[in-house]
């Protein structure tokens, strides 16, 4: 295949909930939907920019209660940029007016509310023709040490629940994308996510998004240490071992994938503010950077058979929990633009 040609997709999006992640009163302070969107349609390569960005449902960036007047001047907005809007994250944590999705029948339907918020967006987002493709993003909304309780039992809630979003889902159109991260209960192992994806057994609606930072450190067993692909004394050299690992790991969950969010990791967790410990994400040329990006993005975006799935029309970039130096640096969103690019111009299509 020649490298250098030049695909026309999947579309390349920029992830805007990392101004709000992980920042706030015990962090760094927040930055705005604005600034995100600028630092994003300013960035260029080559005479290729962003074609979109993916929106966190919840303030201070945009409101789950939005009116479709809020969400047609919010549209105006982003198409004066030249950009769309791909995936959504429903705000469905106790602090953002969520609720456990194993927890109690309140706490579930709290979850469920913002689920359905959420969805109602995402279809008048697509009504108001801002938003043609993406999925709303959602997680079991708990910790592992809660699960660890009961963890058959809890599994067998939190799909009970994921199957009735995904009926909630399917009445506006959208499909939901349950993000495996080693900080959510029940999804905090390769083996638990496959586990609750089969029970819920709606691959129509409920799949898997797939984030490179988040995956890496299922490879490496955090949190679920019998789940771990990569030997005791892997050193990170060999990225041959690595790449065999991750092999067995996104052949377990590709099949299951639906958003995909390419991004870096240098082999350690990291949380900050409210956020808990998770990958962490580092700039796209980060010399720590554990990953060959554009290889390893490969292993998710084509089947076993070498060619590519087209099972999602954009690629992101989640940049979580950057420091806001970093955020606010031009060359920061240069550099990653044209990783995706190069991301696109390996593993696309046209």
């Amino acid at each position: 295949m020649n490298a250098t040609k030049q695909h026309a997709k999947p579309a390349i999006h920029n992830a805007m909930w990392p101004g709000l992640v992980g920042k706030g009163p015990d962090s760094e302070p927040s930055i705005d939907l604005e600034t995100m969107l600028d630092l994003t349609a300013a960035a260029e390569v080559d005479g290729v920019k962003f074609d979109g960005v993916d929106l966190f449902a919840a303030l201070p960036h945009i409101d789950i209660d939005s009116t479709k007047d809020d969400l047609a001047r919010l549209s105006e907005r982003i198409a004066k940029r030249n950009l769309v809007v791909g995936s959504l994250v429903a705000p469905v944590w106790p602090p953002t007016g969520g609720g456990s999705a194993m927890g109690s029948e309140e706490e579930r339907g709290r979850f469920l509310t913002q689920v359905k918020k959420a969805c109602a967006m995402g279809k008048t987002l697509r009504d108001l023709g801002i938003r043609k493709y993406g999925v709303v993003r959602i997680d079991s909304a708990t910790s592992p040490a809660e699960w660890a309780k009961d963890p058959t039992g809890n599994t067998k809630k939190i799909a009970t629940t994921f199957r009735e979003a995904a009926a909630i889902a399917e009445s506006y159109g959208e499909r939901l994308a349950a993000e495996g991260e080693i900080c959510w209960g029940g999804m905090h192992g390769w083996k638990h996510m496959v586990d609750l994806l089969e029970q819920v057994g709606r691959p129509q609606t409920v799949g898997f998004q797939a984030d490179m930072a988040h995956s890496l450190l299922y490879t490496l067993g955090y949190n679920a240490p019998e789940d771990r692909l990569l030997p005791e004394d892997f050193r990170w050299s060999q990225q041959d071992v690595l790449v065999a690992a991750l092999t067995k790991l996104t052949d377990a969950l590709r099949p299951w994938t639906i958003d995909f969010h390419v991004a870096q990791n240098d082999g350690t967790v990291h949380g900050s503010g409210s956020h808990d410990k998770t990958g962490r994400h580092c700039p796209a040329k980060d010399p720590n950077g554990k990953m060959d990006i554009v290889k390893v993005a490969g292993l998710w975006m084509r089947g076993a058979d070498g060619t590519p799935t087209k099972a999602f029309q954009h690629i992101c970039w989640d940049g979580c929990m950057f420091p806001n130096k970093t955020m606010l640096s031009p060359e920061t969103w240069q550099d990653v633009l044209g990783t995706l690019i190069a991301v696109r111009n390996a593993h696309g299509w046209d």
